[in-house]
């Protein structure tokens, strides 16, 4: 209702206007005649002064303004210059001419203004436009990452570009933010110009629809109802992506930021816990050990302290394993490196953590005896321990499993092989995360989560690469690759 108004009052205003300079303009035109009546100008001093006035009028006016003081000049020629004077006599050729000399003046004096007017304007809206989105470019800079940026950008939108209403919607948040007034049913416009793709214009009702683009693909849709021009549209729907997408950024590196202090605070933590439990499963072992040795125990006696002297190194190797993950940093990590023989590290292994049942099913198959790789010999004992452990944890009891280590172009190859459980294709990047066990293995056998942590640790600390593939039939595979240089012994 206040539209209409605002419409009918601003048509009557420009019928005043028009109707003001035509009065001004005939005023000029009488003023004029009374001069030259006065002063005995001739036909051709007259007629030049009234087209000068009909040219003025044109330029300032417009086109009918001029037309009618067209006519009017040519019947001021008739009365007053032309023979017989003070008489109405429109049969001189002359005064057809002069007319239509008016006339054609009028129509290309008007064009000539109506196109410069229009320059003006245009030239004048897309200064304003830019300077409007200069100030949302810097305030959209300013906005608080740490907020949802829909909020923020529907208000400056709206403010800097006096927009009638503005909607967003964001793809990241999964939200939609409004500002101004929006008609019923329109609750959801900016969600469904995403999600239906339109970004069609609807000029009569001045309704903007974009899809905000950024980087790859679609961030979310914008629609603005408002009197913009479809560049400043398209300018400020790319200013409206861009925030959206540096709030993603932002929202990424404060996740990264805070992983980051978490695994710190985790390492601190687990780091001191570890050295706190070494001394007292350092002195339990030794306790335990001495018992064993001096002996004059019954069996049950024996056994029970079998029991926890067994269960003291088991503690004991995974206070090694937390202490391990704690400093492994692959940037900041020493190795004490040094020339391995691959086969007799995995000798050693097989020899200090399986018993000879379990030793019986184990085959290594390595192409060269003599193969060797310049690393830290404890980290790869632990590592080879790790995969070991886990083949014989999750195999299926009396199956074969398979230590292979080969050498392949500019790297050497280890892989531990079994049959049994099978890992999930969502869970074989996971199971090398710290704590992360697979829901389907929770139950199937004990576990902390935390060695396979340390193996991908350790060997990022040789710049190497651990992963696993898996399937019933053909089983489960741990790999590492070293791409430190393998080579024969001489």
């Amino acid at each position: 209702m206040a539209t209409q108004a605002a419409f009918g009052w601003s048509i009557r205003l420009r019928k005043t206007r028009t109707l003001s300079q035509t009065l001004a303009a005939a005023a000029s035109v009488g003023l004029l005649t009374y001069i030259g009546v006065t002063f005995g100008f001739n036909l051709a001093t007259i007629g030049f002064l009234y087209l000068l006035v009909v040219v003025a009028v044109a330029w300032l006016c417009g086109f009918w303004q001029a037309s009618v003081i067209s006519i009017l000049a040519v019947a001021c020629l008739d009365f007053f210059f032309t023979q017989p004077l003070f008489h109405f006599y429109m049969n001189d050729p002359q005064e057809i001419v002069a007319l239509g000399t008016f006339e054609v003046t009028s129509i290309l004096i008007s064009r000539l203004s109506a196109r410069e007017l229009r320059s003006s304007r245009e030239a004048a809206a897309h200064r304003i436009g830019m300077e409007h989105l200069y100030e949302l470019s810097r305030n959209s800079l300013l906005m608080d990452m740490r907020l949802a940026p829909g909020p923020q950008l529907v208000v400056l939108i709206q403010r800097i570009f006096a927009a009638q209403a503005v909607a967003i919607f964001d793809l990241n948040l999964g939200r939609q933010d409004r500002a101004g007034e929006w008609l019923d049913g329109e609750d959801d416009i900016a969600r469904e110009c995403y999600l239906s793709g339109n970004a069609n214009d609807d000029p009569p009702t001045k309704t903007w629809r974009r899809i905000l683009l950024a980087g790859p693909g679609p961030v979310g849709a914008v629609v603005i109802r408002g009197m913009l021009s479809p560049l400043i549209v398209d300018a400020l729907a790319s200013l409206a992506a861009i925030a959206i997408d540096r709030h993603q950024s932002f929202e990424k590196e404060e996740r990264a930021e805070s992983a980051s202090k978490g695994e710190q605070l985790r390492a601190a933590v687990m780091d001191a816990l570890a050295h706190e439990f070494k001394t007292p499963l350092t002195a339990v072992q030794t306790a335990s050990s001495g018992l064993l040795e001096l002996g004059g125990m019954t069996d049950t006696q024996r056994n029970l302290v079998a029991l926890i002297d067994e269960e003291t190194t088991r503690l004991n190797i995974l206070c090694t394993r937390l202490l391990l993950t704690a400093k492994l940093n692959p940037e900041q990590v020493e190795l004490e490196t040094d020339e391995v023989i691959v086969q007799d590290l995995i000798s050693e292994v097989l020899a200090s953590r399986a018993s000879q049942e379990e030793r019986d099913r184990i085959r290594v198959a390595v192409d060269d005896p003599a193969l060797t790789v310049n690393v830290d010999r404890g980290l790869l004992g632990m590592i080879l321990t790790q995969y070991v452990d886990n083949a014989r944890k999750y195999s299926t009891p009396g199956t074969p499993i398979v230590i292979s280590a080969r050498e392949s172009h500019a790297e050497v190859l280890i892989s531990v092989h079994n049959y049994g459980s099978t890992i999930r294709i969502e869970d074989r990047e996971r199971v090398f995360d710290r704590f992360y066990r697979a829901a389907d293995q929770r139950e199937s056998a004990s576990g902390t989560g935390i060695g396979l942590s340390v193996v991908r640790k350790a060997a990022e600390a040789h710049h190497g690469h651990v992963w696993v593939i898996s399937s019933d039939k053909e089983g489960t595979t741990f790999f590492l690759s070293l791409p430190t240089s393998a080579r024969r012994m001489q």
